[in-house]
């Protein structure tokens, strides 16, 4: 990844951490923003960027290797697999508009 999307955990939200981190990815991935063979942050750093447990990061990792949307090696990191699914320009669509409505929930939760 070159210009890394931004991720970002709401403590507020009652959603636990590796479920927001978890479905970040994915909407990254569904959308194409991520693509196969991008190679995603290693455990240690992104759990220190987003303030949180490198177990929590490992989870969300473990969630996206057990459905194939990435896999990791030991030395290689964890990167996009080719399994990630394509998604239609309707489909992108509705996933932004799915962000979109996310962000506005996470902004009231901010009070702004």
């Amino acid at each position: 990844m070159t210009d890394r999307p931004v991720l970002r955990v709401v403590t507020d939200d009652p959603t636990p951490p590796y479920e927001q981190l978890r479905r970040q990815l994915q909407g990254l991935i569904e959308a194409g923003v991520l693509s196969t063979g991008d190679r995603l942050p290693p455990l240690r750093q992104l759990a220190s960027d987003l303030g949180l447990a490198v177990n929590t990061v490992a989870r969300a990792y473990r969630e996206l290797e057990a459905v194939g949307m990435v896999s990791s090696r030991r030395g290689g990191g964890t990167r996009v697999t080719h399994n990630a699914p394509h998604v239609s320009d309707a489909e992108r669509l509705r996933l932004l508009q799915q962000q979109a409505a996310t962000f506005v929930q996470q902004a009231r939760l901010l009070g702004t």
